[in-house]
């Protein structure tokens, strides 16, 4: 029986959109009321999570669409590259898809990330839906209209900025997420704490081994907190012209572990859990959070099942190639690169640090 415990809506103007938060809502016909009406729908998964859920979604679906296709993708962040994405175009010109087909993203934020950027770029637009099934796609990245794929030399530097529809996030779901996979989801709802609400990081102190043994209760409010947070970042700043770049705390180190290691060595979350231990350390270097912040931060991230020391990227000169993947990333300007820092518990910002400082930062971080 479908449950939406709760919605929370994302204000863009005629963009808005809503998120439904809750158990069973996957499977159920009166999640997708709301969209726009269209002969043709297209279902993107992959070879993992199609089997478990694709015939779900297929049958909620089955009254509002006449056709239906399905197009099972290859699983994994090293395939979120051009090819995979052809395979996407390819579906939908073989089955003389129009542009009021709307394609539903079922998935992990790969699987969300490509679908959107296909919608964002098949007849210049066609509608999308985000049926995110890991944890860190709940909370992160099926929601604000970030669409895009990776290349060799940097992490999501070719996509569009694209909104869906909707987003639905069933809690069910998470139950067959692998252990490795929630623990990574868990370092995007961390982030939210130091960053914007360090009420919020409390309850996540107090409730952590609730979220581990997936409470229901439990994951609910930490999805629900996490979307609320993102979708007012989101309302300020949609194509991340200044605010928005807060949420991407610990990402700038977590990024370059990704491209350094080779997509799919360390998970998306892994990276960002590191990365942000290296970017306190940093914030405590430069004066702006002490020892203890750290620590709190530091201890919350193990506590979550997440690497809290970077990887070593080069034997030679690690912390050289960490500055050399960084000033690829989408953050830097003009060489630089832009780190978010927390400037005082629950309060980030975002500026460049010495090159000897991030030095001595990686240095420490990944002894």
């Amino acid at each position: 029986m479908s449950q939406i415990a709760q919605e929370v809506s994302i204000d863009l103007g005629e963009r808005s959109y809503s998120i439904a938060i809750g158990s069973d809502l996957m499977g159920n016909t009166a999640s997708y009321e709301c969209l726009p009406r269209a002969r043709t729908a297209l279902i993107v998964s992959n070879s993992t999570v199609a089997p478990l859920y694709a015939s779900a979604l297929r049958a909620a679906l089955a009254g509002r669409y006449a056709q239906i296709h399905e197009l099972q993708l290859p699983d994994g962040e090293e395939f979120k590259n051009w090819e995979t994405l052809q395979l996407i175009f390819d579906a939908l010109l073989s089955n003389g898809c129009d542009r009021k087909t709307v394609i539903f993203a079922l998935g992990g934020g790969v699987v969300g990330d490509m679908t959107g950027f296909a919608a964002a770029s098949y007849m210049r637009g066609v509608p999308f839906v985000q049926v995110p099934t890991t944890l860190l796609a709940q909370v992160d990245s099926s929601v604000g209209g970030k669409t895009a794929i990776n290349h060799p030399l940097g992490k999501n530097m070719i996509g569009a900025f694209y909104q869906p529809q909707l987003v639905v996030c069933d809690l069910a779901v998470l139950d067959t997420l692998p252990k490795r996979e929630f623990s990574a989801g868990l370092a995007e709802v961390i982030k939210y704490g130091p960053i914007s609400d360090m009420a919020f990081f409390d309850w996540l102190e107090r409730n952590m081994d609730a979220l581990i043994a997936h409470d229901r209760d439990a994951l609910a409010h930490a999805v629900r907190r996490s979307c609320e947070i993102k979708a007012w970042v989101v309302g300020q700043d949609e194509k991340e012209t200044g605010l928005r770049a807060i949420l991407n705390f610990g990402h700038t180190f977590g990024h370059a572990i990704e491209a350094g290691m080779g997509y799919g060595v360390w998970l998306h979350g892994e990276g960002v859990g590191a990365g942000m231990v290296m970017a306190a350390e940093l914030s405590r270097r430069l004066g702006l959070v002490d020892n203890g912040f750290v620590a709190r931060l530091n201890l919350l991230i193990q506590r979550a099942g997440l690497p809290t020391k970077g990887a070593v990227l080069d034997a030679a000169d690690n912390a050289g190639r960490y500055l050399e993947l960084m000033r690829v990333d989408k953050k830097s300007e003009a060489g630089e690169i832009r780190f978010v820092l927390i400037d005082g518990p629950g309060k980030a910002m975002v500026r460049s640090a010495p090159d000897d400082l991030v030095r001595e930062v990686i240095d420490a971080c990944c002894a």
